[in-house]
């Protein structure tokens, strides 16, 4: 295995400012992997070589010249294929966005890291539209969890989980509305961090509203610190976009936990979680209070709000389908369109009943957070299941949010969650659990983060990545 495949972006920008290891090196590997291993996993949808060896070059030439743009110049970054690109086209997985009608524009985050001279691999696979928490679509078919192929990547940014955990770039952009960002880390055995709704611009606006996060995916969460320091840069297009306060995300990653006051709550109080689960969720509260945290068992004190998030969730789903007839969408997931039409009959007080349960929770949440510093749970209930599919076999429910029911309730509050692996299954797949903070309090869930993970000590790599 080529060992530039598993270097962090903090480790490459190192090895670059040394002149120990070029931005076009770095790329060839990591272009070398994705001709590899992707007719496998399905990572990728759009890789155009020829347009990130060039940028390489340019990055390569400002290092010689001793003039980096900032600390990502020159790391590849894989795109999920929601985001604006100016030089390739965003078909968002499906047939009914026509190529040439979405180049020439940059999303907030594509500008954020242009102006830090990254190195775009290519876009990333998503479901289409981003609709659902695992990730295939008519447009580009499915896409596989390197951990094992027969398997589930997870979704909806499951493209760029399977990329990061395969050595298919150090870092990728993820989008959020229910998990989409948590749910694929989680299954991969990456890190993926939705941040506090508003911290990071995002333009256009999400069909899906004020549950859509955009956030990054990396094996470490000082990467992810790292892309937060990028991603947060202002961009006066996004009208929601909170304040900027110009956070160093790296700065604090060290400081002690000691003190902290983080509740464990290891299943809402509702959720039926895999026993190896729920013991390595339990074993994670044990860490962080041997780190000095007081680790309290707690559970927030909600219901289940899947029915208000459904409500606005579909709804989204059908906002990106206003304008699309019959014809349109006989070409599109017959999922997405039967789940569109039925939020299409939703009523005006069917929509603000969810919303009225939601600014409760959102209540509830802010409030909690008066007695607790973070929340921990397990990421998902489960380990990765069959791909292909949108719910395990033998589920008893036929939608996604089913079983991912520690998600989707923290897009319904806007607050900053992250997944962190946290071992193997006996079955051989990822586990990982989720710290959640209070609004806007991102560098304290990334804190944490990162001290479980150092004293972890694990890094998950699949046997796939070995081969490289």
């Amino acid at each position: 295995m080529n060992p530039v495949l598993t270097l962090s972006a903090l480790e490459l920008n190192g090895l670059y400012q040394g002149r120990e290891l070029s931005p076009v090196e770095a790329a060839s590997a990591m272009l070398a992997q994705i001709a590899r291993h992707n007719e496998a996993v399905n990572a990728y949808c759009l890789v155009d070589e020829q347009t990130t060896l060039a940028l390489a070059r340019e990055s390569e030439q400002r290092y010689r010249q001793g003039r980096p743009l900032g600390p990502l110049d020159g790391v590849p970054v894989a795109v999920k294929d929601v985001f604006l690109t100016p030089m390739w086209p965003t078909r968002k997985g499906s047939h009914t966005i026509r190529p040439d009608s979405t180049l020439n524009k940059s999303a907030p985050a594509i500008s954020a890291l242009m102006s830090q001279g990254y190195v775009p691999l290519g876009k990333t696979t998503t479901p289409e539209f981003g609709w659902k928490g695992v990730t295939d679509s008519p447009l580009c078919g499915a896409t596989n969890n390197p951990w094992d192929i027969t398997r589930t990547a997870g979704g909806s940014s499951g493209g760029s989980a399977a990329a990061v955990a395969l050595g298919m770039g150090p870092l990728a952009l993820g989008t959020d509305a229910g998990g989409s960002i948590r749910i694929p880390a989680g299954f991969c055995g990456i890190v993926g961090f939705k941040p506090s709704y508003g911290e990071v611009p995002h333009w256009p606006p999400s069909p899906f509203g004020t549950l859509a996060h955009a956030g990054p995916m990396t094996r470490t969460v000082a990467d992810c610190a790292l892309m937060m320091n990028a991603l947060t840069r202002a961009d006066s297009r996004d009208a929601l976009a909170a304040p900027r306060r110009n956070i160093d995300y790296l700065s604090g990653l060290d400081k002690p936990i000691s003190g902290l006051r983080i509740a464990f709550s290891p299943n809402l109080g509702y959720v039926e979680v895999a026993p190896d689960i729920a013991r390595a969720t339990a074993q994670a509260a044990v860490l962080l209070q041997e780190l000095g945290a007081e680790v309290i068992e707690m559970d927030p004190g909600f219901g289940d709000p899947l029915a208000a998030f459904s409500h606005l969730f579909y709804g989204g789903a059908a906002n990106a389908l206003r304008d699309l007839g019959p014809k349109a969408r006989a070409q599109m997931d017959p999922a997405l369109v039967e789940v569109v039409s039925k939020a299409e009959r939703c009523t005006m007080l069917d929509y603000l009943g969810a919303m009225n349960e939601r600014m409760a929770l959102s209540e509830r949440m802010s409030r909690f957070y008066d007695k607790y510093d973070l929340l921990l749970t397990p990421c998902l209930p489960i380990t990765a299941f069959d791909t292909n599919r949108e719910v395990p076999v033998d589920w008893p429910a036929t939608r996604w949010p089913t079983w991912t029911p520690f998600t989707y309730p923290f897009n319904l509050t806007g607050q900053p969650a992250i997944s962190v692996p946290s071992g193997l299954a006996a079955d051989g797949l990822p586990m990982a659990i989720q710290l959640v903070g209070a609004r806007f309090d991102d560098a304290r869930v990334l804190q944490v983060a990162h001290a479980y993970q150092q004293a972890l000590g694990l890094t998950l790599r699949p046997p796939m990545l070995e081969l490289g």
